[in-house]
């Protein structure tokens, strides 16, 4: 069979500074694989691809060349003769340890070209079982207490249904009270990307946001840790979910077999892949599991959409809109919200949208090809 596969990486400005206890993102880098068979099937996927090592040690440049130099050459090589079974790809990673954002770009392409072949949707693969999933919407630490809810306000008037703030030491229970204060009822978690410890001044935090009804606190502790975040559950009511530390399905279920955590944020760029994402959601079932958002281009959020649209994802995930982040996204028609906080999954084969491979190439900042 023959295969090529281009490997472009791109850059889009947000239309808005997302700030976290990490710093500042004002730009959005993502590496897109396009992967087309010789009977003209085309597949898509995007590779997370941050600038800095911050969230994770992966970063545009660490993906480029893993994929480059170790990820692509080997994968090729399942298409030499019939076309490959998803345990075929995943051998071709085996002999790299870790890399899982610069692995899901390959793999999300391998399972769009196969539903191209197939004239199927990527739904039918991933096990979508919903029309419209509801969605939430994460939002980054503002300047003001007053430009946060001001921010809020714009999202739930456009019916998101849930609302994530980031929080750091002084940018916590003062600025939760007050977005309490004035949205009594709607759905809110906080997401602390580690920026807390078991100090005792950090506990007396964790022990006072309970009183905020909050659905749960997120990675309040260090990015690689479980048991530390075990000893703080047992002192809390609030739930905490987890996000960096958990890189695997084992590690999602022994976080909630322990008590480590009582709900995963599952984001299938930092778990290895699409299937990977859906094993862990079917071990530990609804209201475990919900999708996170890593600022994706339309290409990973239409992947991201039909993962969610299984029974399992029962909380709100963070798959919002195109025009959250970008002024244009890369597909016609863009991700949209409707009026009553949901989108609406396409029925179309493959991803259900075009992809605007001209704008691609406006934003390419670099394009490598390799053949089969």
């Amino acid at each position: 069979m023959n295969i090529k596969l281009e490997q472009q990486m791109i850059k889009l400005p947000l239309v808005h500074p997302f700030e976290t206890s990490f710093g500042i993102q004002k730009d959005k880098y993502a590496v897109i694989i396009k992967l087309t068979d010789d009977e003209g099937n085309v597949g898509w996927g995007e590779t997370i691809a941050d600038e800095y090592p911050g969230y994770s040690y992966e970063t545009k440049e660490t993906v480029w060349l893993i994929q480059r130099d170790f990820l692509i050459p080997q994968f090729l090589t399942k298409f030499d003769h019939d076309f490959p079974e998803i345990a075929d790809v995943y051998s071709a990673f085996q002999h790299v340890r870790g890399h899982n954002f610069a692995k899901t770009g390959l793999e999300a392409a391998y399972w769009s070209l196969r539903a191209d072949r197939e004239r199927k949707s990527l739904g039918q693969y991933y096990g979508s079982t919903k029309n419209e999933i509801p969605t939430g919407v994460s939002i980054g630490i503002q300047e003001s207490i007053k430009e946060l809810i001001s921010r809020i306000e714009f999202f739930v008037d456009q019916g998101y249904k849930r609302i994530k703030m980031k929080i750091k030491p002084g940018w916590d229970i003062t600025v939760v009270k007050e977005v309490r204060d004035v949205y009594p009822d709607i759905p809110i978690m906080v997401d602390a990307n580690s920026a807390y410890s078991l100090k005792d001044k950090d506990k007396t935090i964790m022990r006072s946001l309970d009183r905020f009804d909050l659905m749960m606190i997120e990675q309040p502790l260090a990015f690689d840790d479980m048991l530390d975040h075990k000893l703080l559950q047992s002192e809390i009511e609030t739930p905490i979910c987890l996000d960096e530390s958990i890189h695997s399905v084992n590690h999602a279920i022994q976080a909630i077999n322990y008590d480590c955590a009582r709900i995963i944020n599952i984001k299938p760029a930092r778990v290895g892949g699409y299937s990977k994402a859906i094993e862990i959601a079917e071990n530990l079932g609804s209201g475990k599991v919900w999708l996170g958002g890593m600022l994706e281009t339309g290409i990973g959020r239409m992947h991201n959409l039909f993962v969610q649209a299984r029974d399992e994802y029962s909380i709100p995930g963070d798959t919002s809109g195109s025009n959250r982040y970008f002024e244009r996204d890369i597909i016609n028609p863009q991700v949209t919200v409707n009026k009553n906080g949901t989108i609406s999954l396409p029925k179309g084969k493959n991803l259900g949208v075009e992809v605007d491979e001209e704008f691609i190439k406006q934003k390419q900042t670099r394009y490598a090809e390799y053949r089969r």
